[in-house]
């Protein structure tokens, strides 16, 4: 399961701009894994933590549709802190990597595109199992 934090960066997601607006487009060729599953996060305090867990199957694309929130990602070794806060630029988080969401702003929509259904089994959700799961 070891990935290394470098692996971890942000995707820039395709839009197309004219006098009515901007249009963001997520195909096949704009992110590195096929979509089992989308889902998103909203009407979230500002002081609620979301994440604290790693996935042994599953990448992810972060995407801050409004608002802006920070991405704390953690390879075991290494932590990084990554502000998300344009719906055209995506985090990509590979297996293996901790995850920690906070510091929402009023009104953000927080999207994440995944490479897997849900299965509660390929969850880490424990810090210290997670530890244990990269160093070894």
């Amino acid at each position: 399961m070891k990935n290394s934090i470098e692996e971890v960066g942000l995707v820039k997601i395709p839009q197309v701009h004219d006098e009515r607006g901007k249009l963001a487009v997520v195909e096949k060729d704009s992110i590195p894994f096929a979509i089992k599953r989308v889902y998103y996060l909203y009407d979230i305090p500002s002081d609620a933590y979301r994440g604290g867990h790693a996935h042994l199957k599953q990448e992810s694309i972060v995407l801050a549709l409004s608002g802006s929130f920070e991405v704390i990602v953690d390879d075991g070794l290494e932590r990084k802190r990554i502000m998300l806060n344009k719906p055209n630029y995506g985090l990509y988080i590979p297996t293996g990597i901790w995850r920690e969401i906070e510091n929402f702003s009023s009104g953000a929509v927080c999207l994440v595109l995944a490479s897997t259904e849900f299965d509660e089994s390929e969850y880490i959700r424990n810090y210290e199992e997670f530890k244990l799961s990269v160093t070894t």
